[in-house]
């Protein structure tokens, strides 16, 4: 087994036990970026310098017998709106082509007292508009299991460096599905936390009441151990949930006797693939086979979720967005007066970022907004509704992910209705607030992963991630990232 291929967790046991130094790990991982990502297409910005630095760090510290953090020198990636301090962060937009932040996410914070290295910050649609990674500004990321499919979105080049073995962990953020779409085009595990469970402080926002950052990782222990180490209270959030998070890997016990599950009538309907809602409901009868109860259940304003979710997301983006005005950061273009400096710098945005501006805007009229934003907040609180009523029944609700494997690069880009209609799995969980992870429940007939959804009651991420944990020991023994073995390892350019 090559280096890149171990978990997590198999990864640090090799560490503690001084098998493998991370200076070694960290130099094998970054001359596998060297090789792979000009095909692949999954970072934005390589550190080298410093991850090697950190590397080293944690080396000296264990050769020194001091207690060290168990995922220090454990190397991974960043979404490119995760705020990191020295290092170019683009929200994958020319607008913020050159921007270098001050300052560092808590999330980067939290992982670099850890002693974790990061490899570098990864390609992503831009301000995380899109479900392709094809709306990026600088490149677009290919999926490593076809180098013709999409790798998803907005997250793509996290979800794409994983699979391809170019980093262990990467973060993302998820506002409607950009974690979990990603994780289960590219068969990896990806998890969206509850809202205010992870800080969101240093993300640079899109939709503030719907954004959450959480981890892609190649197996459900992975990302508890990454989640272990970013939730918590931050005080420089103001949506921080109080109060310490639990310890995740605690919750990770394979025992499906007892566990309620529950499977939403509205997520097994036309629009979803057969063989996605075979695969879903192959895992259920696997889990029920082991014990677990399984039942139907019903969350009656599903329909709506897809239309509220883009009412608020446009209206949240308009509002985020309004700071790109060449005045205060990023790039600025030069106009004649102030008036045509903020024209031509905001003309830089890409044809996405603009459809959502003008969508948001229109939404968040003062004649409009009692129709159409005030409807969709009302749909909201509905939504939440219909989840606590659900589970008042059950533990977990199991359902796609997406409607489909990963699709050609370019097709959505061609239909944007297509492309929305994509999310219709996932934004609901993001209008309630609630935690939610894909993992690969199969393969389908174009020998692509089939993503299966956990979600769980707001900060039940602990049932969540026990519930996941329990089918990845049924179906996949040596851990649901392994998965992506059944396929092709890397399929670009003959790579």
């Amino acid at each position: 087994m090559e280096l890149h291929d171990l978990t997590v967790r198999e990864l640090r046991q090799r560490l503690a036990a001084k098998e493998v130094s991370s200076a070694e790990v960290t130099e094998h991982v970054l001359r596998r970026i060297e090789q792979l990502d000009p095909h692949v297409g999954a970072y934005l910005t390589v550190t080298a310098d410093q991850a090697l630095a950190a590397a080293k760090a944690a080396d000296e510290a264990r050769a020194r017998g001091e207690a060290v953090h168990p995922l220090a020198g454990v190397p991974g990636g960043l979404k490119d709106n995760i705020v990191t301090e020295g290092v170019r962060t683009t929200a994958g937009s020319r607008v913020l082509e050159n921007w270098t932040p001050p300052y560092d996410a808590t999330v980067v914070r939290r992982l670099k007292d850890a002693g974790v290295p990061v490899l570098g910050k990864t390609n992503m649609d831009e301000f995380a508009m899109g479900s392709s990674t094809e709306t990026s500004a600088f490149k677009k990321t290919r999926n490593p299991w076809d180098a013709g499919r999409a790798p998803g979105g907005s997250s793509g080049g996290s979800a794409a460096a994983v699979a391809a073995g170019m980093g262990y962990w990467a973060l993302g953020s998820d506002t409607g599905g950009s974690i979990r779409q990603p994780a289960a085009f590219c068969g990896v595990v990806g998890m969206k936390p509850t809202y205010g469970l992870v800080s969101r402080f240093g993300l640079i926002a899109m939709a503030s009441s719907l954004d959450q950052i959480g981890p892609f990782t190649r197996d459900v222990a992975d990302a508890a151990e990454l989640l272990n180490v970013i939730a918590g209270h931050d005080p420089k959030d103001s949506t921080s949930a109080p109060g310490r998070a639990p310890d995740f890997t605690a919750a990770l016990k394979a025992e499906a006797k007892g566990l309620r599950i529950g499977l939403p009538k509205e997520y097994f309907t036309e629009g979803i693939s057969a063989e996605v809602q075979a695969a879903v409901r192959q895992a259920a009868a696997e889990l029920e086979r082991a014990g677990a109860t399984v039942e139907e259940v019903s969350l009656p304003h599903a329909e709506y979720a897809l239309g509220a979710y883009y009412m608020i997301v446009s209206a949240e983006s308009s509002s985020n967005l309004g700071r790109y005005d060449g005045v205060r950061y990023g790039r600025r273009e030069a106009g004649a007066d102030v008036p045509a400096m903020m024209t031509a710098t905001r003309a830089l945005l890409g044809s996405e970022v603009k459809r959502r501006i003008v969508l948001g805007t229109f939404v968040r009229g003062k004649e409009r907004l009692p129709e159409y934003y005030m409807r969709a907040a009302r749909v909201r609180t509905l939504l939440r509704r219909d989840f606590e009523q659900a589970f008042e029944k059950v533990d977990v609700l199991l359902t796609p992910v997406t409607p489909t494997t990963a699709f050609p690069l370019g097709r959505r880009v061609r239909s944007q209705m297509e492309a929305y209609a994509a999310d219709i799995c996932t934004v609901a969980v993001n209008l309630a607030g609630l935690p939610a992870l894909s993992m690969p429940c199969g393969v389908g007939a174009d020998g692509l992963p089939i993503g299966l959804q956990f979600i769980g009651p707001a900060f039940g991420d602990a049932q969540v991630l026990q519930a996941a944990y329990t089918y990845e020991q049924l179906a996949w023994p040596e851990g649901a990232g392994r998965a992506w073995r059944a396929g092709k390892e890397v399929d670009v350019d003959g790579h």
